[in-house]
């Protein structure tokens, strides 16, 4: 029989009952909450509340040159510091079993002869962070410790030390090519030159190192996780390191005897447009850029635009001559001063009497007057589309940080002067990569190249990145650039650096050029100051080699005649660096002494 009592009983059981299975199926569904349907987000929690994490540092891309030799490359440096409030706990310690081996006295002794300090200098580091802050967890020991001082500091075992890798860029060859490489500011960002025009290719992808952390700050076992930093990629150049590094050493000689401002040597292959040397003076060493002003940290040979005088009558005989308006035999009366209808006075460099000049005499004697009369017989619209396909007022295709396009008006805007100067290289401006360019398409029989600097990008993994091939474009008949480069040929011969100039056993083309300064303030030239340059085809029968040489203002010598020694020794080294066979023929003299 059931009694009251019972019944109570019973129904008090089951509620107790129905409330633990309640409570345990909150604590099930919690459960589930946290460990299945929010998982994810409370490791990602845990991960942040109880992990840390540091950076892998990856390496910054080599740039290296044509043969492999290294330009530019990472290397690893670590920064040291102490725990002084650590080494305090440790001095204190009153367990030997708890304390470290090495005292800190000892320790310090051993500290200072790794990184080359005193001991006493590593003990004032300590008491004087203890000093400032009883409880301090930082005092810087030493930047920029090698690898092999590091592992000795390691291999101390000491708790209180640690050390965080670096990376620093180096530049093992200094100057060499230092104003194509440029170089990295103090917070590793790519500032000039090929460092930061190829940025994409030479940037590293840092990883990380994460684990998580127990009580006390001990690292859990099996919880590191790792994602590896990943390498930038090499650059390899299209220049030759130890003909630049030839160069170099000669046009600073050159320039420094010729008491000029600045020089520079371009070197570019004939038939692909790659550049091979690029040497300048005063050069800048990336491994310490505050040896020279910074106006010499760019490369010149692209970011200084100039009138480029009469290295460019070159290109109006060109032009002529594809127009179907002259021959190198066609002549003109020519005195050493002329004034044309519309009031413009032309004068020639030097005084002679009046002369019927051929074209190719004209080239001889770098005649304005003659070269201002034959230019005129193609009208200024013609004219100035000649001289952009040539490449004036666009920069090269190499891209370079800082490169200069140079000016050239449009043909309509062309003043009286303008008509004339524009003959024989006045009134527009260029920079002596795009001179070099431009000699590029007459060497190459009319076909013009882009210029290229950068052969490819090879990724880490060892993926190789061609550079684009280079666009070309036929800008003068064949027979037409021939023709010019038999005249440059009798400037070399018969112009009036012909001894000084020769290089034996090879036929070459030349074209000199003594253009005026802008004065800088308004229209006019200062006076008695010229920049001075000197062009090259070699070997003439069949054209390798473009070389380039310029002075900023020679002192000395104030006409071309100034970078003579310089070209001819830079012509001969460039057929030396790339063997070129010498000429079959000797001089070419078949063509008559022109007037």
């Amino acid at each position: 029989m059931t009694t009251r009592a019972t019944r109570g009983t019973r129904r008090r059981t089951v509620v107790a009952l129905a409330v633990i299975l309640t409570v345990l199926a909150a604590f099930v569904f919690r459960l589930v909450d946290i460990q299945v349907v929010h998982a994810d987000d409370h490791v990602a929690d845990s991960m942040t509340k109880l992990s840390t994490s540091t950076s892998i540092p990856g390496a910054r891309g080599d740039i290296v040159d044509e043969n492999g030799t290294v330009l530019a490359s990472d290397a690893f440096v670590y920064d040291s510091q102490l725990d002084p409030k650590l080494i305090d706990t440790y001095e204190k310690e009153t367990d030997p079993k708890k304390k470290p081996e090495l005292s800190w006295a000892q320790a310090s002794e051993k500290i200072a002869e790794i990184v080359g300090m005193e001991p006493d200098e590593v003990r004032e580091l300590v008491s004087s962070a203890l000093e400032a802050n009883p409880n301090s967890r930082y005092a810087k020991l030493k930047n920029g410790l090698s690898t092999d001082q590091y592992l000795a500091l390691r291999d101390l075992h000491l708790a209180y030390v640690a050390s965080k890798k670096r990376a620093v860029r180096v530049y093992p060859n200094g100057a060499v090519a230092g104003n194509l490489v440029g170089f990295l500011n103090g917070e590793g960002e790519p500032q000039y030159g090929i460092e930061r025009m190829d940025q994409k290719c030479l940037a590293a992808t840092d990883g990380s190192n994460s684990y998580k952390i127990g009580r006390g700050g001990v690292r859990i076992p099996g919880s590191e996780r790792i994602v590896p930093a990943i390498d930038g990629g090499t650059v390899q150049l299209t220049i030759d390191s130890d003909l630049n590094w030839y160069l170099q050493q000669m046009i600073a000689e050159e320039t420094q005897r010729q008491g000029a401002q600045t020089g520079s040597v371009t070197v570019v292959e004939v038939k692909t447009g790659k550049i091979r040397a690029a040497a300048e003076y005063p050069a800048v060493d990336p491994n310490n850029i505050n040896t020279v002003d910074p106006t010499y940290w760019r490369s010149h040979i692209f970011s200084d635009a100039y009138e480029p005088g009469s290295t460019f009558k070159a290109i109006t005989a060109a032009t002529i001559i594809d127009q179907g308006k002259a021959t190198p035999t066609s002549h003109v009366t020519a005195p050493a001063r002329v004034t044309f209808p519309n009031g413009t006075t032309i004068n020639d460099p030097f005084p002679h009497p009046v002369h019927e000049y051929t074209l190719a005499g004209a080239l001889i004697d770098s005649s304005n007057v003659s070269l201002s009369k034959f230019g005129t017989m193609v009208d200024p619209a013609t004219r100035a589309d000649y001289l952009k396909r040539f490449g004036v007022g666009e920069k090269t295709a190499v891209g370079f940080p800082a490169e200069q396009k140079g000016l050239i008006k449009d043909a309509d805007k062309w003043n009286g002067g303008d008509v004339y100067t524009t003959t024989f290289g006045q009134a527009f401006t260029v920079t002596p990569a795009q001179l070099a360019g431009a000699y590029q398409a007459l060497a190459n029989d009319g076909k013009k190249i882009d210029l290229s600097l950068v052969e490819s990008c090879t990724d880490a993994d060892g993926t190789v990145h061609e550079a684009a091939a280079p666009k070309s474009e036929q800008i003068v008949k064949p027979d037409t650039a021939k023709q010019v480069q038999r005249m440059l040929e009798n400037v070399a011969v018969q112009g009036g650096n012909a001894k000084t100039t020769a290089v034996p056993g090879y036929r070459i083309g030349l074209k000199t050029g003594s253009a005026q300064k802008s004065s800088g303030n308004g229209p006019g030239y200062k006076k008695g100051v010229y920049f001075t340059s000197m062009v090259g085809i070699a070997p003439i029968e069949d054209p390798q080699y473009v070389v380039v040489v310029t002075l900023d203002e020679p002192t000395k010598m104030r006409t071309s005649a100034a970078d003579a020694v310089a070209f001819q020794q830079a012509m001969t080294q460039v057929l030396k660096t790339y063997r070129v066979a010498p000429s079959s023929e000797p001089m070419d003299a078949l063509l008559p002494k022109f007037n």
